[in-house]
């Protein structure tokens, strides 16, 4: 019996109605992942599951640990094959966390594979999964296709080339893959041997040597503006918090020289030069037309041991309890007086926040555009079935939910795009019922083009891709 049915996590007729009628059709805009575009210039193939599951996705690295499962059969030196039998292992015990939903959904959508995945079953999906992944329907672009993506945003550092995305733009694949630029290395003058590091790359991406504070916003602009010519509509910014602080230039000098020479800058320091550094960047965002994404809220690698022998994005981050609602209004204040505020997607790490940043939004909305400022979808540890809930419920009762540009992937994988029908599915069963209980009218048309449009239609407008 198939556990991935037409009927998946749909209670009502009207749900499922909704569902069939409106949440199928539309195409994919994924506007925030983090995408190798390299794989997609190349046509990127796999040579078995491990490879196309398990290699950077620190999700399920972090529910095989959570298993008894050691390092080794995670991101160590184990073979593939005893990596994927260590997933196969862990599935068993996920009942009630996404990543059964999620694991479920790929081997349906992707493989046509009904079997539910654990130890007994690990060498028969292995084997039909490895075999597809050497068929073309299997390489990047064919996925891509596959899953009805039209345009997707990676996420890329100032300094990037961009090489792949104009290989990319130069061919003929159908599917618009953006950049988006992501400056947080420009922020960390708190951590002198990252910043430097990134900083002598930045150099290298301008014609020009970056002696002070005003050649540092320069470069910076630079970039900013390359990227705009080549495409990219979105700024992101992973923080831990907001930053708000009152601060002058003529500060910024000493800041850049002492972190130049390994000096760390004080905390003062530090949040004065994040302060005036996302200032600047939300002008140039207001100026070219751009969105700018927050997200906000992780304590990164918690983990030293695990740090220390892998890295980030190791699957140690976790939710921070940040008390940043001054900090958030007073910089979206400071951009919105001067009419400089583009419009904004904040997305909160911790769902704590939600109302919070729900009635936030609401402050700043000037009337032109829908939706101008966003409360973004469920995400990281909230972008499952609950914390999507919780967010549109929020959003419905203190907004608009009917201008909310939907969902996203956030994620490494290219059969991650099932997130979306697990969103859609999830949304039409929100209304659905509401529709069965008479909270809502028993107009099909009427909710299915609310569904419509924030399945596909408000991303379009709101971030003008020319699809």
């Amino acid at each position: 019996m198939s556990f991935i049915t037409d009927d998946f996590l749909l209670d009502s007729d009207y749900a499922k109605e909704l569902y069939q009628g409106y949440a199928i059709t539309p195409g994919i805009i994924d506007y925030h992942n983090h995408l190798n575009p390299q794989q997609i210039a190349e046509d990127h193939s796999w040579d078995n599951l491990t490879q196309l599951w398990l290699y950077e996705d620190h999700y399920k690295w972090r529910a095989m640990r959570s298993n008894g499962i050691p390092e080794r059969y995670c991101t160590g030196d184990a073979s593939d094959w005893e990596k994927f039998q260590a997933w196969a292992q862990t599935v068993p015990y996920l009942l009630r966390n996404p990543l059964y939903h999620w694991t479920h959904l790929e081997l349906k959508r992707y493989f046509d594979i009904d079997s539910l995945l654990g130890p007994d079953t690990a060498e028969e999906i292995w084997n039909k999964g490895n075999q597809l992944l050497k068929t073309p329907e299997f390489t990047v672009r064919n996925i891509l296709l596959r899953s009805n993506v039209k345009l997707i945003c990676t996420t890329d550092d100032p300094v990037d080339d961009l090489r792949w995305h104009k290989q990319i733009a130069e061919s003929d694949f159908e599917v618009k893959v953006l950049p988006t630029y992501r400056p947080d290395k420009a922020l960390m003058v708190n951590q002198p041997d990252t910043f430097n590091n990134w900083f002598e790359k930045l150099e290298q991406s301008i014609d020009f040597k970056i002696e002070n504070f005003e050649d540092f916003l320069k470069a910076l602009k630079e970039r900013h503006d390359y990227f705009h010519a080549n495409g990219c509509r979105l700024s992101d910014h992973g923080l831990s918090r907001f930053y708000a602080a009152d601060y002058s230039d003529t500060d910024f000098d000493r800041i850049l020289t002492n972190v130049r020479a390994g000096i760390p800058a004080t905390d003062e320091e530090d949040d004065q030069f994040k302060s005036c550094l996302l200032v600047h960047i939300g002008r140039w965002n207001h100026s070219r037309g751009w969105t700018q994404q927050f997200h906000y809220g992780p304590m990164r690698n918690n983990s030293t041991r695990l740090f220390q022998r892998i890295g980030p994005d190791a699957g140690t981050d976790s939710m921070g309890s940040p008390n940043t609602a001054f900090e958030m209004s007073r910089y979206l204040d400071r951009l919105d007086c001067d009419n400089k505020l583009a419009k904004t997607i904040i997305y909160n790490l911790n769902p704590t926040d939600n109302y919070m940043v729900a009635s936030m939004i609401g402050n700043f909305q000037d009337g032109t555009f829908p939706g101008k400022i966003q409360f973004g979808t469920g995400w990281w540890f909230a972008d499952q079935k609950f914390g999507m809930e919780q967010q549109m419920e929020i959003l419905s009762q203190l907004g608009l939910l009917s201008r909310f540009v939907g969902m996203l992937t956030d994620s490494r994988s290219f059969v991650s795009f099932t997130r979306h029908e697990y969103f859609r599915r999830i949304l039409c069963n929100l209304l659905g019922n509401d529709m069965e209980k008479g909270l809502i009218p028993r107009d099909i048309k009427l909710v299915g083009r609310m569904v419509e449009d924030i399945c596909f239609n408000n991303a379009a407008n709101y971030f003008d891709f020319e699809l």
